[in-house]
């Protein structure tokens, strides 16, 4: 892993142009729900606080993943964890999809959650999302590459084989599983999806390295940070697919909580975050396949940055209300 760097063949004149206009844009983004006076691109907490909320159970939402229990058994460490910083009970919320996750922030029954790195902007936009963490290395380096892939023997050698075949996304929200590809494949290549090249939703970055294994996709982008987890934990083994394709370094999942949270509570959330021992926990087990050892701190105008731009170069717009 290494730190965050801009993906070598994002660079088009697209993708520079969207740079400069990012920050004009940026404020524009945040739903008119909520109100940013300090100019850091996220949700105020309301400043009446009659609207603070605290509940006494606060509940937890990890990313989508293909099997939600085995992460209810990653997390289950770290949430006794984090009922002993606030003195709350906590709750395990398995999401099925990076909408219902979003729902549930926007209707106030998600308190604290990990947004994938493409739904991020979605969740602080139109949900009031805080994002302040993120996991890395020991050594501070954190992130992860997007990877297109395809089975042994498919016949796609590299990139430009993918013309007239089928490429399965994740989720329209997905910054490594849609967004990401879509600008490199249409910028770089030339190829347009649903013209060029059929296309296909997963749902999950795990179904879609599944559904490549299996051969029910000729290819696949994906987040290679899963497909090390994956390996690790017997679901598939490296020889089940190949990579034609691998981009520089993306910021990985975003920590953080729902803006109206008491902020006597949410600076005890963010606290047990920093504070965790990760040595022996489930976690440690799950998350050092891929790298992991720490929560960092971030912020969602700098750390985004990257991601603000891909979405302003596929022209992505949050209509939220």
């Amino acid at each position: 892993m290494s730190t965050l760097s801009l993906p070598r063949t994002l660079l088009s004149a697209a993708v520079a142009s969207a740079f400069a206009l990012a920050a004009v844009n940026a404020s524009a983004d945040l739903s008119a729900r909520y109100t940013d006076s300090d100019g850091d691109m996220v949700a105020d907490a309301p400043s009446d606080e009659s609207q603070w909320v605290d509940p006494d159970t606060l509940v937890f939402a990890y990313t989508p993943v293909e099997d939600p229990a085995v992460y209810a058994d990653v997390w289950s460490d770290f949430l006794s964890h984090l009922e002993e910083a606030t003195g709350k009970r906590v709750q395990f919320f398995p999401v099925q999809s990076n909408a219902a996750q979003l729902e549930a922030l926007r209707a106030g029954r998600l308190h604290v959650a990990g947004f994938n790195t493409g739904s991020t902007p979605v969740a602080v936009n139109c949900g009031g999302f805080r994002p302040f963490a993120m996991m890395a290395a020991d050594d501070g380096s954190f992130g992860y590459e997007m990877e297109i892939i395809t089975y042994p023997g498919s016949g796609i050698e590299n990139v430009e084989d993918l013309e007239g075949r089928q490429m399965a996304f994740t989720s329209e929200t997905s910054n490594s599983g849609f967004r990401a590809p879509s600008a490199l494949l249409r910028s770089e290549y030339g190829l347009e999806a649903g013209e060029d090249f059929q296309t296909a939703f997963s749902g999950s970055h795990d179904n879609s390295i599944l559904g490549v294994v299996n051969k029910d996709y000729d290819a696949a982008a994906i987040a290679n940070s899963v497909a090390k987890r994956m390996i690790a934990r017997g679901v598939v083994n490296e020889g089940d697919f190949e990579v034609i394709y691998t981009s520089e370094t993306f910021p990985t999942t975003a920590y953080g909580l729902a803006h109206n949270l008491n902020p006597e509570l949410a600076e005890k959330i963010q606290d047990a975050f920093f504070s965790y021992d990760w040595e022996g926990t489930p976690l440690e087990a799950e998350f050092a396949n891929s790298g992991e050892a720490q929560f960092i701190p971030i912020t969602y105008q700098e750390n985004w940055s990257v991601i603000r731009t891909i979405a302003d170069a596929n022209g992505v717009t949050y209509d939220c209300d």
